[in-house]
């Protein structure tokens, strides 16, 4: 369920020759540790980026006017990389690109073509399988974007937008918004582009919300179209760069990636460090205020079905309870599978404190990326249930996230549900053992 890439590696850790140099990792946001149906080759719910081998990274050379014999020379040449921006029916501008010695080319999309290394899907808040977002009609782009890393210190990586296809062409179509710059060179936007935000402060206990901007295919920075596939672009935002930071946010409409450098993970805590907060709470025995029987979190292997030690929560309050059925006569020893699922986040009244709300079992947090800090899971998110420390629930609830074509809510990263409530989180009430 979880792979050795999620046991922080610091760059200064990876000077043997033996081990590449790794630039940083990118999750997406709304998984668990892994997809639903666990992580299979390039479809995944974390990319871990290092220094290839030999150079894969491409810089503009030539530029051609439309129709010339350079131009389809170009395009047909499939060793050569190109972009073409149709701006009439008979008027292309390509953009002979040639290789960089200095960089490294990664490609994230949905497609499953070759040239793509991280296959990205939509993402369906709280979906359990992979058969839950198959029937959605995906609006991430097949070839979304690139991420060029230096392949010196201090390792800069930057991100534009599209990615190259099998033919190591690039197609901005006469729809596709798209313009010539000051110094004569094209650029262009893809058609429901790609955001980026990066945190003020970096992504540490300071964290701040950034602000929403859009990549082109150049990598310029712009603000945002009215609609999120408008023709007319954003206004061109020089002071700001499409340079990637701990924490930069990455959206692709339809999934988000957060971006974490080497460095980075090397201070967010270890998938080992929250198995052992997992054992530590289980060792203080919190138990059931009503059936006074002893909690405690199942195994992070064990992420989807509720056990009968599970933590349950009232979110209004915050006191965790077992599972029980307040009022009922039932045998809480044979527990009623189809029941539990119906009262998850049907309100419920409190017994401890009479406040009513949603009644959720309680998840922790397995995607160590998304911490902030290493401090104890001592807060939920509202309405999903995934615990995580207090920083790290109060950082995401205030991230506006992309939805749809033209709004942004906070989601808990764990599951990509919208937060509720005045918050969006909760803090737990534990109740120690009596003895």
């Amino acid at each position: 369920m979880f792979s050795p890439e999620q046991e922080n590696i610091s760059p200064s850790s990876t000077s043997s020759s033996k081990v590449p140099v790794k630039y940083g990792e990118l999750m997406v946001l709304g998984y668990n540790g892994s997809l639903p149906n666990g992580d299979r080759g390039r479809r995944k719910s974390r990319f871990s980026l290092s220094r290839r081998p030999k150079a894969n990274g491409v810089r503009p050379s030539t530029v051609h006017a439309a129709c010339t014999a350079q131009a389809a020379k170009a395009i047909s040449n499939k060793d050569q990389h190109s972009i073409s921006y149709t701006l009439s029916r008979g008027q292309t501008v390509v953009v002979e690109y040639t290789h960089d010695n200095n960089t490294d080319m990664f490609q994230i999309g949905r497609s499953t073509e070759s040239p793509i290394d991280f296959v990205v899907t939509d993402t369906v808040a709280g979906s359990q399988s992979n058969s839950d977002t198959q029937s959605v009609q995906s609006t991430i782009s097949r070839f979304a974007c690139r991420v060029m890393c230096q392949r010196t210190p201090p390792y800069t990586t930057r991100i534009y937008a599209a990615g190259f296809d099998s033919s190591k062409n690039i197609f901005l179509g006469e729809k596709a918004a798209k313009w010539k710059t000051c110094d004569g060179q094209m650029d262009g936007l893809t058609t429901n582009g790609v955001l980026v935000m990066h945190p003020r402060h970096g992504f540490t206990e300071d964290s701040k919300p950034g602000v929403w901007r859009e990549i082109s295919v150049c990598g310029n920075v712009f603000t945002l179209r009215e609609t999120r596939s408008a023709q007319q672009r954003g206004k061109m935002v020089e002071a700001e760069s499409q340079e990637l930071v701990d924490g930069s946010l990455i959206d692709l409409c339809g999934a988000t990636l957060l971006w974490r450098t080497a460095e980075g993970l090397s201070r967010t805590p270890t998938v080992k460090h929250l198995e052992a907060l997992r054992q530590e709470i289980n060792a203080a025995r919190p138990q059931c205020p009503v059936g006074f029987n002893t909690l405690a979190f199942p195994s992070m292997r064990r992420k989807d079905t509720p056990d009968e030690k599970q933590p349950w929560v009232y979110l209004q309050c915050g006191h965790v309870h077992g599972y029980h059925n307040w009022g009922s006569h039932r045998d809480r020893d044979r527990l009623d599978r189809d029941q539990e699922e119906r009262e998850q986040g049907r309100s419920r009244e409190c017994p401890m404190c009479r406040a009513s709300g949603p009644y959720v079992p309680l998840w922790l947090g397995c995607e160590a990326s998304f911490y902030l800090d290493t401090a104890p899971p001592t807060h939920a998110f509202s309405p999903c249930g995934h615990v995580c420390s207090e920083k790290t629930a109060v950082f995401w609830s205030q991230i506006p996230l992309p939805h749809g074509t033209h709004t942004f809510h906070a989601a808990c990263p764990f599951c990509a549900q919208q937060l509720s409530g005045e918050q969006g989180y909760v803090r737990l009430i534990f109740q120690g053992p009596l003895d």
